[in-house]
């Protein structure tokens, strides 16, 4: 059958460094094979499938397939407790392996105030459509980047002031959880591609919430997003490479002080960064 699966989940709020699924030492895959895997709220996954594989879905949905028979997916920060990742061979011989995706402990705060209703403007609604349409429109595009085969690095190092998937409540009523994580290393810092890829949103006129907006595809479905940036570096449909200068930190939009949000998104699931880097080593 497939691997290990179990020996990826895990459920602690502050991950360890990506985990190495090893095979069985007897067992062949009929379709496809996990290599490595953090089953987890906001995880990921990476195998490869057999050669003449007809198809490969994650809960009935296709998953893009490259040329040497690799392939990624990822678990929404709201996942439930299972996956199913399916493979099939045009003879009708396949396997379905059920991924058990852990819960994490999210930091929750309860607050004991109701939530303040906000009522925009049509002027806003009017911007805040356009904007999103952008975002979208990057969103889809397919560059062929392959970033997302990579081991991540930090964009940039410092303080984190903002943990992924956090969240309030307001007396039983929640708020917006936080969809990435929250680099404070000063105002001006330059910050840098965490993986390879094509720059697929470049906004110098900052947006009206995430400010001076970049957005990188790496690929198989796979982004990221670099929020309230004062400089952009690079432009779009440039394509960059792990470790290379794309932007300074600033506070720009809807902030509250200079950091670097960052986000990852695969397809619809939002991803937390910290499963791709591991906990942030001090600078040397």
């Amino acid at each position: 059958m497939l691997l290990a699966l179990a020996a990826c989940a895990k459920q602690s709020s502050a991950p360890s460094p990506p985990a190495v699924v090893a095979p069985p030492p007897t067992s062949e895959p009929i379709t496809f094979a996990v290599t490595r895997a953090e089953l987890t709220q906001g995880g990921w996954l990476k195998g490869t499938v057999t050669r003449g594989i007809a198809s490969l879905t994650l809960d009935g949905k296709p998953v893009p397939v490259a040329p040497d028979g690799r392939f990624f997916v990822g678990f929404d920060r709201d996942a439930g407790p299972r996956a199913t990742l399916n493979g099939r061979m045009p003879d009708g011989r396949g396997e379905t392996a059920v991924l058990p995706i852990a819960p994490r402990a999210w930091e929750i705060e309860h607050v004991d105030i109701a939530q303040r209703p906000t009522i925009p403007s049509e002027e806003f609604q009017r911007i805040r459509a356009a904007e999103l349409a952008r975002i979208a429109t990057a969103r889809a595009k397919e560059t062929g980047a392959q970033g997302w085969r990579q081991d991540f690095v930090w964009p940039a190092k410092g303080r984190i002031s903002g943990r992924f998937g956090s969240q309030r409540i307001y007396r039983g009523t929640p708020g917006s959880y936080h969809s990435g994580i929250d680099i404070a290393p000063g105002a001006g810092t330059p910050f840098v591609a965490p993986a390879d890829g094509v720059v697929i949103l470049a906004a110098t006129s900052p947006f009206t919430l995430e400010g001076k907006l970049l957005m990188i595809d790496h690929g198989a479905g796979l982004n990221s997003a670099f929020l309230h940036c004062s400089e952009l570096l690079v432009r779009e449909d440039e394509t960059v490479r792990q470790g290379q200068v794309i932007g300074r930190v600033g506070a720009t939009g809807r902030a509250t002080g200079p950091h670097l949000h960052w986000s990852l998104k695969w397809r619809e699931a939002r991803l937390d960064p910290i499963l791709f880097t591991g906990p942030m080593a001090p600078s040397s």
